[in-house]
């Protein structure tokens, strides 16, 4: 049987005038659960298709059996769906909006995501940068998972 992995970023603060910082961007890779296997913590100034390569990478070691990949459609350029079959033999497939529709849109697959970046969204500390390195942040994703399947595991 394939096994596939929906993958997207996601904008944590973009650098404003008015804050005087810097942003980060979170790459999430994550089961058909929602349940986090990868993430990626670097710098806003890097574009979608490196954050990609990062986490890829990471997920290359681990799970090898790994097929298809499903993304946003943000990494469909750039080449990066040729880079990812050649250097992992994988299909990289981007799901795209359907034509003509107009309005919000349930995107089959990237649903997914979207509700891990809702969960992580309930952790105090994964809510805004408060990290000072993006290790930090990176961990704090994944107790923040940790404690998520506790509480799952916990349930009579």
């Amino acid at each position: 049987a394939s096994r596939s992995v929906p993958v997207r970023g996601e904008n944590n603060a973009a650098t404003t005038r008015t804050k005087k910082i810097t942003g980060r961007k979170r790459h999430v890779a994550v089961d058909t659960l929602g349940l986090v296997m990868m993430v990626v913590v670097h710098s806003a100034s890097l574009q979608n298709h490196d954050g990609a390569c990062f986490v890829l990478s990471r997920m290359k070691e681990r799970f090898r059996r790994l097929q298809v990949v499903f993304a946003d459609s943000a990494y469909g350029r750039n080449g990066l769906p040729g880079w990812v079959q050649e250097q992992f033999g994988w299909v990289l497939q981007t799901v795209l909006r359907p034509v003509g529709v107009k309005g919000f849109v349930v995107l089959p697959k990237r649903w997914i995501v979207e509700r891990t970046f809702a969960w992580l969204a309930r952790y105090r500390r994964t809510t805004r940068d408060y990290e000072k390195t993006n290790l930090s942040s990176e961990a704090f994703v994944h107790l923040a998972m940790i404690r998520l399947m506790a509480i799952r595991l916990a349930r009579p």
